[in-house]
């Protein structure tokens, strides 16, 4: 009775320590970043970075895991998404500045050199992190994204990623994609969750659920449309020498083929791919594989 006493409370108190996140503000390039933060700031730190239209929340269980095996993770509510990180003009949402915002709050955290791990866009501003900033990063991990010069290469010219792109140019238009995402209790916005939990759902609907939140999230298509459509500024992010893993899933409904395939021409350092069944939500649609796969690729560099 003794032994399955102690079991039960030493298994109640990992399962405590590992739900432990904590909500920590940060004050970075003039604006305050909400980040949710979770292990011993003395443990080795990665960064996770979530895409459109999500928020740290996404990165929750994965933060969980990774801080029982001795990482220190910080997940920021990006630019755009921070309530009071929501600049009004556009062209403040360029990918540049984004990157810059990443390492500002490593800054703010007192580190210096960091693991990294981006889906959607923050794979996009993972790639731009890497490209300007390759002396801070110790290892990447790029989910559904590729590098950048081969998803440009594929949204312009191969026919089948350009009819998946086709929505980059409908969220240019100003005012439209908000009322239509909103309209009927933002009932377009909520399909594009249906693989969340409703506490994730939740999470989303309150942060980018209303107008003026969801204009600045959009801010990310219409500062970078050119990047992404027009191949500009590609010289920026062709080698890349930092060890990273790329994790796409082959049922993405956003991001082709082509574009992952061609991202290992430009990887100059350890580079390792990984193909799941699975859709674009990698986190929400096979969170165990891709639990082991960047695990694995943060204990290599750790």
């Amino acid at each position: 009775m003794k032994r399955i006493c102690f079991s039960l409370i030493f298994s109640t108190l990992i399962l405590n320590a590992m739900a432990t996140i904590d909500i920590v503000n940060k004050e970075v390039n003039g604006m305050t970043f909400k980040c949710r933060v979770a292990g011993n700031p003395t443990d080795e730190p990665v960064i996770l970075l979530h895409g459109w239209p999500e928020t740290s929340h996404m990165w929750i269980s994965l933060m969980e895991k990774l801080s029982a095996e001795g990482y220190y993770c910080i997940a920021p509510d990006q630019r755009g998404f921070s309530p009071q990180a929501r600049p009004e003009k556009v062209k403040d949402y360029a990918i540049e500045f984004l990157a810059g915002d990443v390492i500002g709050i490593a800054d703010a955290f007192g580190i210096k050199n960091f693991q990294l791990v981006g889906h959607d866009w923050g794979s996009a501003i993972g790639w731009a992190v890497v490209a300007f900033y390759p002396d801070r990063i110790k290892s990447w991990t790029a989910m559904s994204v590729p590098h950048l010069k081969a998803f440009s290469d594929a949204v312009r010219f191969n026919k089948k990623q350009k009819k998946m792109s086709q929505y980059m140019s409908f969220f240019q238009w100003r005012g439209i994609p908000e009322w239509f995402l909103l309209k009927k209790d933002r009932l377009n916005l909520r399909k594009t969750w249906k693989k969340s939990s409703p506490e994730e759902l939740q999470d989303y609907l309150d942060v980018i659920g209303n107008k003026p939140a969801l204009k600045a999230s959009l801010g990310y298509y219409r500062a970078n449309y050119k990047l992404l459509k027009k191949g500009q500024n590609m010289e920026d992010y062709l080698e890349v020498k930092t060890p990273t893993l790329m994790i796409w899933g082959k049922k993405d409904i956003a991001i082709g083929p082509v574009g992952v395939e061609d991202t290992a021409q430009y990887m100059k350092g350890p580079y390792e791919y990984v193909e799941l069944d699975a859709g674009h939500w990698l986190m929400q649609e096979a969170f165990e594989e891709c639990y082991a796969s960047i695990k694995n690729h943060l204990a290599k560099y750790k």
